[in-house]
């Protein structure tokens, strides 16, 4: 084909055949030429593979049509042709659009082709890195829930160093009313001092109890529960709380499997829920509380749950706040209308319960949350004995290192009609034991020493498996670990709590 003296025009067709060669093979990169308006020129089997296109489809055709409609429409692709011309190179991430019209994340690459300085057209280089971006953002939402677990921690950590004394401070406090109530007599003066100390010490046990189940650190009791009756048995309180202009309808399904939850935490998530939608509707509107079973709920997507939802028609929560409701003191309500607690302690309530919370919202239309909790497969709960103060009769051994908290549970047990011998630690409770006499222990879980409450419970349990055993706690990360093994009465409590509490021990 060339003769001797045409060695250096036979390199140049052996070094462009190579170059043609290498561009039509690289099948991971598409690599393709456009003219100075934007038309494709030459074709690779990459272009093929990742866009769909046969060169005899593609060559002649603007490449505008690899974009998104609405990208065509804001004009993106003359302007990565001019970014390129003027600033001599153009580079982004973005979606592209394959023949079959499905998306994909492209790498792109846009340089401008010059001969004797007129631009003849550009090269133009694109990659497929969708796999790439969904593992980076899977990493990137790793390190989220990192950052969320880590938040969390802290907050267990800074509210368990201070609810355990503030409990027990408000121990005290609502202890001591009962004995005033008796005392002050009828003066209404002391009775409405008393009525706003009380309502004072409730409050502040709220506040507290929410910031713990939020942080997943609160003591729990978990019981079978049975949602629809314990649904309906909160109708009236429900229907109270939200007012005359706010209608409350029920959807509850028949058959609804049982959950393991605390009955409190769970009636207080479902109020928060209740009382959340009602303030999202200033205008009134109706609240929905329903409850099925789900085969599809959960974070892992499978499994058997119970889906709680409450649902209202108001105003709905913008998206750039939706991702912060449930974060502690974060509300949209005016100063001393809310302290950004409740939906913290449906999210707490929810994950410590194994279950989880979605949140569907949509501005101007309402919210509806749902709380998934896993089935249980239990035997009905059982049935709840009535909150009243019922006598008593033994020797409690109370044991507990806080002198006032001691006098104030020794008070309500006495009035009980129980007999009271007080100990300080769990070394000291093991002595007085030996003593034999002892109908039952009431300890509370914190203790100095090398045995703290839980661990006297369970060494009684072994060395004494008959003798009914009460434990007692405002916060403590040994009771996490109870998991129903003792039941466990949480500070404040007042006297028909105790009273209850002891009633349902085994005897």
């Amino acid at each position: 084909m060339f003769k001797k003296d045409q060695q250096p025009q036979r390199d140049l067709f052996e070094s462009e055949r190579n170059f043609r060669l290498l561009v039509e093979g690289v099948a991971d990169y598409a690599l393709y030429m456009l003219d100075p308006t934007g038309v494709v020129t030459s074709w690779n089997i990459g272009g093929q593979r990742i866009k769909g296109y046969s060169p005899d489809e593609i060559i002649g055709q603007h490449f505008s049509r690899f974009y998104t409609d609405v990208d065509r429409a804001n004009g993106k692709p003359l302007r990565a042709l001019r970014t390129a011309r003027e600033q001599g190179r153009y580079e982004e991430e973005g979606w592209r659009v394959r023949k079959d019209g499905t998306f994909f994340w492209a790498s792109v690459v846009i340089d401008p082709i010059y001969e004797n300085g007129k631009l003849v057209g550009f090269a133009k280089i694109t990659r497929d890195i969708t796999e790439r971006r969904e593992a980076q953002l899977k990493l990137e939402q790793m390190h989220r829930q990192l950052a969320e677990s880590q938040k969390l921690d802290a907050l267990g950590q800074l509210t368990g160093g201070v609810a355990h004394d503030f409990n027990n401070l408000l121990m005290i406090i609502s202890g001591s009313l009962h004995t005033l109530k008796k005392t002050v007599g009828n003066d209404p003066k002391c009775q409405r001092a008393l009525s706003a100390i009380e309502g004072a010490a409730k409050r502040g046990a709220s506040l507290t109890s929410q910031l713990l189940t939020f942080a997943r650190r609160q003591s729990v009791n978990p019981q079978a529960v049975n949602v629809a009756e314990r649904i309906d048995a909160m109708r009236e309180v429900l229907d109270s709380g939200v007012g005359s202009a706010v209608r409350l309808q029920f959807d509850v399904a028949s058959g609804i499997w049982p959950v393991m939850v605390d009955v409190a935490e769970f009636e207080t998530a479902l109020v928060n829920l209740v009382i959340n939608a009602r303030d999202a509707m200033t205008a009134g509107g109706v609240i929905t509380i329903s409850a099925h079973n789900d085969t599809s709920g959960g974070e892992t997507g499978d499994g058997e749950f119970v889906a709680i939802s409450v649902a209202d028609t108001g105003t709905g929560i913008a998206p750039d706040i939706l991702g912060k409701i449930f974060d502690p003191f974060f509300t949209t309500k005016p100063i001393g209308k809310g302290t950004g607690l409740g939906l913290s302690q449906v999210h707490g309530f929810a994950h410590q319960a194994g279950g989880t919370v979605k949140v569907a919202s949509e501005l101007g239309k309402g919210t509806k949350i749902a709380i998934l909790l896993p089935r249980q497969e239990a035997a009905d709960a059982a049935e709840d004995i009535d909150a009243i103060e019922t006598g008593g009769s033994g020797t409690v051994l109370l044991v507990e290192d806080n002198p006032d908290v001691a006098a104030v549970s020794t008070s309500l047990l006495e009035q009980l009609g129980y007999t009271v011998r007080r100990v300080a630690n769990a070394e000291a409770a093991l002595r007085e034991i030996e003593l034999d006499g002892i109908d039952l222990v009431f300890s509370d879980i914190v203790k100095p020493g090398k045995m703290d409450g839980l661990g006297l419970a369970r060494h009684l349990k072994t060395v004494r498996p008959g003798l009914p055993i009460l434990l007692t706690s405002g916060y403590s990360d040994a009771a996490l670990s109870v998991r129903g093994d003792f039941p466990i009465l949480r500070k404040p409590y007042e006297i028909h709590e105790l009273s209850q509490a002891i009633a349902k021990l085994p005897r």
